[in-house]
């Protein structure tokens, strides 16, 4: 008796739907740190964790990355640029994960992370004006401006597609 290898399409399996559930997992996560800061720290004020290294505060950042736009004399106009541009991120990046989440390795695990970063920011965005900020890092002199869970994940994702990008690839 002779055994027929397995046609390739069911070699592999699809891994979108753990994919996408990164995602969502980076969103939750995302929303539920963002509520505890609300319901734990007064806006404007901070907790220090680590002496002159790291503290949780409770910032409103209404413009976008570092607060750039925040002081705009055009407070509505940059809210709907930074919603607009979010939306387009968003599917721009779902239809790239739809497209390679076939396979699990670190440019997918990326895209899924830069999804649910988004996906984050943008809810707050749109449905509260601005994005919940809470995690400030201090190192030596240099002080980082706040960030979230959600700035994390779309960080760390990009780094992981600049590694995937910079990494030599085998040869065919």
């Amino acid at each position: 008796m002779t055994v027929q290898p397995m046609p390739l399409s069911h070699q592999k399996r699809d891994h979108r739907l753990a994919l996408f559930l990164l995602s969502a997992l980076v969103v939750v996560a995302d929303r539920l740190s963002k509520l505890w800061i609300v319901h734990n720290i007064p806006n404007g004020s901070a907790r220090v964790i680590i002496p002159h290294v790291f503290r949780l505060t409770h910032v409103l950042n209404s413009g976008a990355a570092f607060s750039i736009f925040a002081d705009s004399v055009s407070p509505n106009a940059v809210r709907y640029g930074l919603i607009a541009f979010s939306v387009v991120a968003v599917f721009i990046v779902l239809a790239m994960l739809w497209r390679t989440g076939r396979y699990l390795n670190a440019s997918t695990i990326a895209l899924a992370l830069i999804l649910g970063g988004a996906l984050g920011n943008l809810y707050d965005r749109a449905r509260l004006y601005y994005v919940v900020d809470f995690l400030e890092v201090t190192i030596f002199h240099y002080h980082w401006p706040d960030f979230n869970v959600a700035d994390s994940c779309i960080v760390i994702g990009a780094c992981l597609l600049l590694i995937e990008i910079f990494r030599p690839q085998p040869q065919a």
